[in-house]
């Protein structure tokens, strides 16, 4: 079979429709989120499901975040306690995505959580993949639209350059205004659990850490280059990307602000990628929060593979 020839429509009620007709055929589709670019197919498909892990190349053990129009479908799917209903009731729609358990009747494909008894659930603020949603009329798993193991996607381009020939349609909604994955939080009975970091902070989650999260492997988010953290100068032969009073070849946000950072972050990474120097060091970036979210992202860039 021919690789796919991959299409970039803007975001408007035609491209939609295409897209809701490729979803409905099977196929996945890249849509804007408000946090990343997501790789979106029907989550009720096994089939559909099969071509995402195919075209990231995404290891079969990591679940995969179910997107959804609202509550009261994120009820069909999974079982809600209290504390989940809380914290949904509070962030959504937004970048939080809860881990709750999964409802046997849900219809989703098992392939989208990887064998768990848990489902990732979030509803999306950005809206066209509200619009995808309505149109398609169906849950939409949906992991970030890049090569798994990758820079995540925050723009059209970042999208075409990782999954080009991958995929039949990118719906090009413009940057994420995000520009980072969404918080993750466990609420499968006692008290919350933070799985990853991100936008939003919640307060009374424990941090833990397991595969039950999406992008949650030690090498996660990473370049194809050597990066080295916590640079204040960089090394002749590498392409620094600053923050706040480390200017860098460019910056993160050259006012130390976190939000402006977390919006940056994947876009110079993929610049930095493309640069001629060899290898890529990044600024310390201090504080908690969002900055805590963006150190975990380089952390995990940084790893060994």
């Amino acid at each position: 079979m021919a690789p796919p020839v991959t299409r970039t429509l803007r975001f408007s009620p035609a491209a939609i429709a295409e897209a809701a007709r490729l979803i409905a055929a099977g196929e996945p589709v890249a849509m804007p989120t408000e946090t990343v670019y997501g790789l979106a197919a029907d989550a009720t498909n096994g089939e559909a499901v099969a071509l995402i892990y195919a075209a990231k190349g995404r290891p079969s053990f990591n679940p995969l975040i179910v997107h959804v129009a609202d509550l009261a479908a994120a009820e069909r799917i999974g079982v809600f306690d209290e504390t989940a209903r809380a914290l949904a009731e509070a962030h959504w729609p937004g970048p939080l995505t809860l881990v709750v358990p999964l409802r046997e009747d849900a219809g989703i494909a098992p392939l989208v959580t990887a064998g768990l008894s848990t489902i990732a659930l979030r509803v999306p603020a950005h809206p066209a993949m509200q619009a995808l949603l309505a149109a398609a009329g169906k849950p939409l798993a949906a992991p970030s639209a890049n090569a798994s193991g990758k820079i995540s996607a925050t723009r059209a381009d970042h999208v075409r350059a990782s999954l080009g020939g991958r995929i039949a349609l990118i719906i090009d909604g413009g940057p994420c205004s995000q520009g980072i994955e969404s918080t993750i939080v466990a609420a499968t009975g006692g008290a919350p659990r933070l799985l990853r970091r991100g936008p939003i902070e919640i307060d009374a989650a424990e941090e833990t850490r397991g595969i039950e999260a999406p992008g949650q492997l030690a090498s996660h988010y990473a370049p194809s280059k050597p990066l080295r953290l916590d640079a204040t100068t960089a090394e002749p032969d590498e392409y620094l990307i600053g923050f706040g009073p480390v200017t860098g070849t460019t910056s993160l946000s050259p006012s130390g602000d976190p939000i402006e950072a977390a919006a940056q972050l994947f876009d110079l990474l993929h610049r930095a990628d493309a640069a001629p120097e060899p290898r890529i060091a990044v600024a310390p970036v201090a504080g908690d929060g969002l900055a805590a979210a963006i150190r975990d992202r380089l952390t995990r860039a940084a790893a060994p593979r």
